[in-house]
């Protein structure tokens, strides 16, 4: 393995780099959604739903705030806002448009902690091919070096540029297919949570719209 990254010349610096930096980041995202798949939002939005009957704002707060992740986060935003309001401008219009733009504007923010570091796999899946492809020309010219300095057709000498240049071109490829392949899946799971936050938002949305006269705030957040 030592010497076949030797051949692969000078090229093979950079592309070991991103290689090494395309797999913090594939870890640090494996580990960050592995944490988000292990939290119950269904239990989480049911003990919601089930403080806000009971007319405790602030214990519904409280559960968001203790859980993780973005669907808590945004559940938290809207509750806040909802806590906010005068309880005489409570109506359905008033919460749609500031619960509703509360949660809508918190949910970007809390999106990016699960998408973030993906443009770290998407710079890599694009320059390492390309690092790849710039080894190739650096090896064809070493082996045209060769073959110009030689009496003869030297075949050593010919042999080890075109080395050079296929194995730039293989890593180059291979790092950009192990970034590539996991860009595209945590993406795909990226928008299943964006997707949970919008179901979830709109389940809390239309639970304060149509509550009978709206969860009052506890008596702590009243004083």
């Amino acid at each position: 393995m030592l010497e076949t990254i030797v051949n692969g010349g000078v090229m093979m610096l950079p592309l070991i780099l991103l290689s090494f930096i395309a797999w913090a980041v594939v870890l640090d995202r494996a580990w960050a959604f592995y944490r988000h798949g292990k939290i119950d939002h269904n239990a989480l939005r049911t003990d919601v739903r089930e403080s806000l009957a009971d007319g405790d704002v602030e214990e519904a707060e409280e559960l968001c705030a203790e859980t993780p992740g973005p669907v808590s986060a945004v559940l938290l935003a809207g509750l806040h806002a909802y806590r906010k309001l005068d309880p005489a401008k409570r109506t359905p219009e008033t919460i749609q448009v500031v619960v509703g733009n509360a949660m809508e504007d918190h949910t970007e923010r809390a999106l990016s902690a699960i998408s973030k570091r993906f443009y770290v796999l998407a710079t890599v899946g694009n320059v390492a091919p390309l690092l790849g492809m710039t080894g190739t020309v650096t090896g064809m010219i070493v082996s045209f070096k060769a073959l110009a300095g030689a009496a003869g057709l030297d075949s050593a000498l010919v042999g080890a540029g075109i080395a050079e240049a296929l194995i730039t071109t293989a890593a180059g490829l291979i790092i950009a297919i192990a970034a590539v392949v996991p860009y595209n899946f945590f993406r795909s799971l990226a928008d299943k949570i964006e997707l949970e936050v919008d179901e979830a938002a709109a389940e809390l949305l239309d639970y304060l719209k149509t509550a009978p006269g709206g969860p009052e705030p506890s008596h702590a957040h009243a004083a």
